[in-house]
């Protein structure tokens, strides 16, 4: 009967001890509620503003907003192998779904990372190079692609700013800033750098937006069978988006035949003295150069006439420095 009674007998919902627990509990609740948004508004700012901001002019052109650019789905994204400083990155073709999908899609459905692109070792040991000799500044990525040499650089602690036409793969860029925590790091643009400010027509390919090109020859070269897509995008010198008063250390350009106009762009930036010019690595596909009207020579005159005269070829890729 006494454990009758003991259930039968009412609950003092308002008794003092039970207004302090629920007052504790709703300062709690309150707190972590103020933090977590207070972390999310941090963690997710737009990942296009960073430190350089307050040094580069952005009059002509304005960074990409990641923050409210549709993602698309699903979204396939893996950590890359065997590179010194690992970074992730989402693959903006999926092959032929589910006949023949992407390389890399097979790779992680048998627990492997993405094969590792070369150029993400190449900026790794170049900017390795540049710490070990205590230089600092930053990296600019035109062609960024879907952010393998600029994540690469960003991982490093390097700040970098990227230029990208392609809307797809812009948006896997914007992933790779989330998955990699470098959105204070990255400063990403919508454009094609080039000689002059305005708009061009940039050649899309379906199934393989690595090879977009401003020459339609260019862009289906290799790849005759796929879907071609025209759109227009905006041009902008790298001399109207990049200060003389910041150091870039590396400057990679892989554009599909574009090269030159992209460097005749940056005339006041290769200029710079010694070890002020940036380290370069630009792809130099004589096919690709001459589809876009130029040609290797014409690139090697150009940076002869600005102070590079020491250039190796790696495969289709130059390297190019000025001794001080």
């Amino acid at each position: 009967m006494a454990n009758a009674w003991k259930r039968d007998k009412p609950t003092r919902l308002l008794s003092p001890k039970f207004l302090f627990l629920l007052f504790s509990s709703t300062l709690l609740l309150l707190f972590l509620f103020l933090f977590s948004t207070s972390r999310s508004s941090s963690s997710f700012s737009n990942p296009t503003v960073l430190s350089l901001n307050t040094h580069l002019s952005f009059n002509s052109i304005s960074p990409f907003d990641c923050i409210h650019s549709p993602q698309p789905h699903p979204v396939i994204a893996n950590l890359v192998e065997g590179v010194r400083y690992p970074f992730l990155y989402s693959l903006s073709d999926f092959g032929t779904l589910p006949d023949k999908p992407h390389k890399n899609i097979v790779r992680m459905l048998k627990g492997k990372p993405f094969r590792k692109p070369d150029i993400s070792v190449t900026v790794q040991e170049v900017l390795e190079k540049a710490k070990s000799e205590g230089r600092d500044g930053f990296v600019v990525d035109v062609g960024a692609n879907v952010g393998m040499a600029s994540f690469a650089a960003a991982v490093m602690g390097f700040r970098v700013v990227a230029f990208e036409p392609v809307f797809e793969n812009l948006q896997k860029i914007c992933e790779g800033i989330y998955f990699n925590r470098v959105s204070d790091l990255v400063t990403l643009f919508e454009a094609a750098a080039s000689d002059r400010l305005g708009n061009i027509t940039i050649h899309k390919l379906v199934g393989r937006l690595d090879n977009s090109a401003v020459s339609a020859t260019g862009a289906k070269m290799a790849f005759k069978s796929n879907e071609e897509i025209a759109f227009q995008v905006k041009t902008v010198p790298l001399d109207e988006v990049i200060p003389e008063s910041e150091h870039v250390l590396l400057l990679k350009i892989d554009v599909q035949g574009w090269e030159y106009h992209v460097l005749k762009g940056a005339s006041k930036l290769l200029s710079r003295k010694g070890s002020q010019a940036p380290y370069l690595i630009y792809e130099e596909d004589e096919r690709l150069l001459q589809a876009s009207n130029s040609s290797a020579k014409e690139i090697r005159d150009f940076l002869g006439s600005v102070g590079y005269h020491e250039c190796t070829q790696h495969g289709t890729d130059a390297h190019c420095t000025k001794k001080d």
